[in-house]
């Protein structure tokens, strides 16, 4: 049996720190052990409020989304200038390359383009895309038409475990479906809300390995309206979407996730909570306790008092008691991105921090 599907996470996840200098047409280089030509890049100040923009190759490298607001898509060719082949350009922007200003870039690769028409119910609208099968990450640029049952191809050859939607032409919230909440069940992405029941976003169909299927609602489906998705499937050793319930003990879950982690992602979904983001560059040792919110833009908090999670050389430990991460009985959702497999395709294991 494979360990991992993939050895090199670096080839399609990393992130990346910088301090901005203010300076136009600077290039950034990524640090991984392999080159990276990015898709999609999450970017955020970290030492003051900020907005999470959100670029994509798709939408082209000058329009901008943002994770922390409802605000429909923009343009400003002074932020995100280029994706480079291992790495970006940035303009003199003070939101990513304020000068003397701390940053963070995630960033990830598709590569393959696809394009089409959708299918199922309403009239056929055309998509475009860029989609890797082997790190489960596609992004679909499609058109709706407004019908319940509307269906979009994904590419993944696999069912999607995550879907983030935005709508592009208007102050629509972000939708996203969660494989451990099922189809029948929206999440704000940008928003402190808890789940809740939802017939209109997804028409109550889970995704098959070839469509994700649509409701009614707006966000994710406006009539001859222009929506972006972002669909994560796992992929054994280097990406893992999933849940935990939390035990109200600092002696919290373990979750287990098949790799070291790099970059988690988690939003209790029982609750009214923000959602946190954590990554292993920001904090090289344990604990793990500089926190961003992706659904407000606030500066970078470092938690104390609480330990918080501790990154481990299979998954994460949870070490706090806090209704983010650890009510007891609460269902906690995540999305996880490898800094290494626990085991290599060859039988290598990895190190603990």
């Amino acid at each position: 049996m494979a360990y991992t599907d993939i050895d090199d996470p670096s080839a399609y996840f990393q992130t990346l720190l910088y301090t901005g200098d203010g300076n136009d047409n600077r290039n950034l280089v990524n640090t991984g052990n392999s080159d990276l030509q990015p898709d999609w890049i999450w970017n955020k100040r970290r030492d003051s409020a900020s907005n999470h923009f959100i670029f994509d190759s798709i939408r082209g490298a000058s329009n901008i989304i943002v994770a922390d607001t409802n605000e429909a898509e923009s343009a400003n060719t002074n932020q995100l200038q280029a994706f480079q082949t291992n790495g970006f350009q940035l303009g003199s922007d003070n939101g990513s390359n304020g000068s003397n200003r701390t940053m963070v870039a995630w960033q990830w690769k598709a590569g393959t383009s696809v394009s089409g028409n959708s299918t199922g119910s309403g009239t056929a609208k055309a998509y475009t895309g860029s989609v890797s099968t082997a790190s489960g990450f596609s992004i679909i640029r499609y058109v709706g038409n407004g019908t319940a049952g509307h269906t979009i191809p994904h590419h993944l050859g696999k069912k999607p475990d995550a879907i983030l939607i935005k709508h592009l032409g208007d102050g629509q919230q972000w939708a996203s479906q969660w494989s451990p909440l099922g189809a029948t069940k929206v999440m704000r992405f940008a928003t402190t809300n808890a789940v809740s029941d939802s017939n209109t976003r997804w028409n109550d169909t889970e995704p098959t390995s070839s469509v994700f299927t649509l409701g009614t609602e707006h966000e994710g489906n406006t009539n001859d309206g222009n929506h972006i998705a972002y669909c994560f499937t796992n992929i054994q050793g280097y990406s893992k979407v999933g849940s935990y319930v939390g035990n109200g003990n600092a002696n919290g879950t373990f979750v287990y996730t098949g790799f070291k982690p790099a970059f988690v992602i988690a939003k209790n979904s029982s609750a009214t909570t923000n959602w946190q983001l954590l990554d292993n560059k920001r904090n090289t040792f344990n604990v793990v306790n500089k926190v961003l919110y992706p659904d407000i833009s606030n500066a970078e908090a470092t938690v104390s008092g609480d330990r918080l999670v501790d990154f481990l050389s299979n998954g994460f430990k949870v070490r706090n008691t806090t209704t983010d991460w650890n009510t007891s009985g609460q269902t906690i959702i995540y999305m996880c991105f490898a800094e290494n497999p626990f085991t290599t395709s060859t039988g290598v294991p990895t190190t603990a921090r």
